[in-house]
């Protein structure tokens, strides 16, 4: 992977001190998504990543919902499918749901209980890690269909917050880090 590449793509991630709240520093990649080369490069990178990783991926499984600006392009690009991981209340049909704690209270998300079939092979991508609370709520979701999960994928670790010890045994990847 280019050091230029990397570069490219965290040069175009803005950073937002006390947002949401004081005391926190937002990582905003909304200048990425503007960028069509920056953008590609984004995704030519993950799936290089993912190329070389794994020769059998069934699905890419995105996070409500910045997850899903960078799943369906790079499922897409790998030639397999997309399935979508909601929060509570959001999607049609029989649903899988499970509980996880945020910092500020407690949270749901849900995966529709036929997105994917036992013992297929999913990646799940979000746009950053921070504690680990949701990457670690949609593992849970793909082991209750008894899917396997390859790897989680983002496109920023917040180090500091040691989100990828919660994954424990669950290989993890990250292509920019934060202290």
């Amino acid at each position: 992977m280019s050091e230029e590449r990397l570069r490219r793509l965290r040069d175009r991630v803005r950073p937002f001190p006390d947002f949401p709240v004081p005391g926190v520093l937002f990582r905003d990649i909304s200048p990425l998504l503007k960028d069509p080369a920056a953008f590609r490069t984004l995704i030519d990178l993950l799936e290089d990543h993912l190329r070389a990783s794994f020769p059998q991926i069934d699905f890419i499984a995105g996070l409500d919902s910045r997850g899903f600006l960078i799943g369906p392009p790079l499922a897409q690009r790998l030639g397999v499918g997309f399935v979508l991981i909601r929060k509570k209340g959001k999607l049609p049909g029989p649903t899988e749901s499970v509980s996880y704690a945020l910092e500020y209270g407690k949270a749901e998300l849900e995966i529709q209980s036929d997105a994917v079939e036992p013992g297929q092979k999913v990646v799940i991508v979000d746009d950053l890690l921070a504690t680990g609370g949701t990457m670690c709520a949609a593992c849970e979701l793909m082991k209750r269909l008894k899917a396997e999960v390859l790897e989680c994928l983002v496109i920023i670790e917040l180090k500091l917050l040691k989100g990828s010890e919660k994954l424990k045994s669950i290989p993890f990847y990250s292509l920019l880090q934060y202290d």
